[in-house]
């Protein structure tokens, strides 16, 4: 078992702080920092920024220059030893001669894990791997569950009064939640690969599901005035291809993937004149098989999902078992009786039915409540 020492934790928490700026920008690559110290003193740092740019070793490499010879290295996951969009970072830093690196964790991806660690190892370089290992699981949700399970990482986000409604008997929902709530949203969408939502939810509200320059984070790369945002990619789960023609987000800055059920060529030709990606998939009367559709994304190199969609389709989600968190922003309002629930369920007979959470955080976002959860197994 390793023995990390005070400054070990120190200068991996250095790291993560580094991959943490990653946050919104390096997908579908995982965010990665990395720090460079000699005689207890860093020489050069550096993070991960888009794919196909320098990895956050390199860059850290860079930085250094000949003070990397004897230093450690401290990086959040482990070093590459294959060719992917870039050379293998395992050999950058053989070459620089450093003496040890640290890993917060072995890299999930089948080409690395462990061989990158191998090799540094065969080249004399010692190795220890586990240190803050949680923080970085907790920064990669959807690399590492893409990477062991082929699948994206689903985070679904709701709003709702205190009373356990998301709008009003006529579909009035804006707003349940205050600026400071919506903004904070705006920060998962930046996050996320892709924002999915069911043709339902298009229908009602018309949204543009973009993530906007003005209510960026202060820590998204280059700030507000950031001249490339990246969209996430906006699924809309349509089985019967009924989305119009006249759409907004058919016009909002980003990209737009229909996934249905339906079959007829001339409804998905006039979709893909206007630039929409269309995918067919199996499906039943009115539905489209959300199976099917995780492990379509999973093969597009889709890390997360953010689903922001109505009751229907996040109810079906939940009941297939394919929601991995909940972020529910919670309201000081009560709506009543006669409001729309927060989730399309089957009537349950007994309390041993109920789908059960474990909730993570709790945490004050303005004037409301923002509540972080995940599901309990239902034979738990």
């Amino acid at each position: 078992m390793s023995i990390f020492t005070p400054d070990d934790h120190r200068f991996m928490s250095q790291a993560l702080q580094l991959a943490a700026r990653g946050l919104y920008t390096t997908d579908p690559n995982p965010r990665v920092g990395c720090v460079l110290v000699r005689d207890g003193v860093v020489v050069g740092e550096g993070w991960h920024e888009r794919a196909g740019e320098a990895h956050a070793e390199v860059r850290a490499l860079a930085q250094a220059g000949e003070r990397a010879r004897g230093a450690t290295c401290y990086v959040t996951l482990e070093p590459c030893c294959h060719h992917g969009r870039t050379p293998p970072c395992v050999r950058a830093l053989i070459k620089a001669g450093v003496k040890r690196v640290v890993a917060a964790m072995e890299d999930p991806n089948p080409l690395v894990w462990g061989q990158g660690l191998v090799e540094l190892e065969a080249a004399g370089i010692g190795t220890t791997v586990g240190l803050m290992a949680a923080e970085t699981q907790a920064l990669n949700p959807g690399f590492i569950k893409r990477m062991r399970h082929k699948r994206p990482f689903v985070r679904c986000k709701l709003a709702m009064s205190l009373d356990g409604r998301t709008a009003m008997a006529s579909g009035d929902s804006r707003w349940i939640t205050e600026e400071p709530a919506r903004a904070d949203v705006q920060r998962l969408r930046a996050r996320s690969s892709v924002v999915m939502m069911g043709i339902g939810t298009v229908l009602a509200d018309d949204p543009l599901y973009t993530v906007r320059r003005e209510t960026l984070p202060d820590d998204y790369p280059g700030g507000a005035e950031a001249a490339v945002i990246r969209q996430p990619l906006r699924v809309v789960v349509d089985p019967h291809l009924s989305l119009p023609e006249n759409a907004r987000m058919l016009s909002a800055p980003g990209k737009t993937l229909i996934a249905t059920a339906s079959d007829d060529a001339e409804q998905i030709d006039l979709l893909r004149e206007r630039g929409v990606e269309v995918v067919c998939l199996p499906g039943g009367p009115g539905t489209v098989d959300l199976n099917a559709l995780l492990d379509f994304l999973g093969k597009t190199e889709v890390n997360e999902v953010l689903l922001e969609t109505g009751a229907i389709l996040s109810g079906s989600m939940l009941q297939a078992g394919l929601v991995d968190e909940l972020v529910i922003y919670m309201a000081p309002i009560l709506l009543g009786d006669g409001a729309r629930g927060l989730f399309h369920l089957p009537a349950l007979q007994q309390l041993s039915d109920a789908y059960r959470l474990d909730i993570r955080e709790i945490r004050a976002v303005g004037r409301d409540w923002r509540i972080e959860a995940t599901m309990q197994r239902r034979d738990s």
